[in-house]
């Protein structure tokens, strides 16, 4: 699969391991950056993530800040986003195949290593159900958007 992968300073260290796992793993990792742990802002790390998404240069997203929150609200200001935060399997397989999701994100001061590498396993083998109830919803959402 191709991952948009993406930090801000907080994610920096959690987002190198986790694209050098996931190359490591087969995929084809596009890494937004940033690339050092100087500050920096992360809606800019969101949306360039968010936008290879949406551009067709990735299939899925994954951005990593302090909490995951912060990115999270940003990346879902670009239409089409459907980012969500995942602290535990179920929610990081259960907000694909329910939500389609597209952007997992992730808090470096929240989880380690090990969680990440099982909560982006269920995101990326996760696939929307496509079942009447949550199409609707999903046209709901994006009715919001409009």
């Amino acid at each position: 699969m191709r991952i948009a992968v993406g930090a801000d300073h907080a994610g920096y260290t959690l987002k190198e391991h986790l694209a050098s796992w996931l190359a490591e793993s087969g995929h084809a990792v596009y890494d937004l950056g940033t690339h050092t742990s100087e500050p920096v802002d992360y809606p800019d790390y969101a949306a360039s993530v968010a936008q290879a998404v949406l551009d067709g240069r990735a299939e899925r997203g994954i951005i990593v800040c302090g909490s995951g929150a912060g990115a999270c609200i940003a990346a879902n200001k670009l239409r089409g986003i459907r980012a969500a935060v995942a602290h535990d399997g179920y929610t990081a397989h259960q907000m694909v195949e329910h939500d389609d999701v597209n952007v997992l994100c992730l808090g470096s001061r929240v989880i380690g290593e090990a969680l990440a590498e099982d909560l982006i396993e269920n995101f990326i083998k996760a696939n929307f159900s496509r079942e009447d109830r949550h199409i609707r919803r999903l046209d709901k959402i994006r009715t919001l958007e409009a």
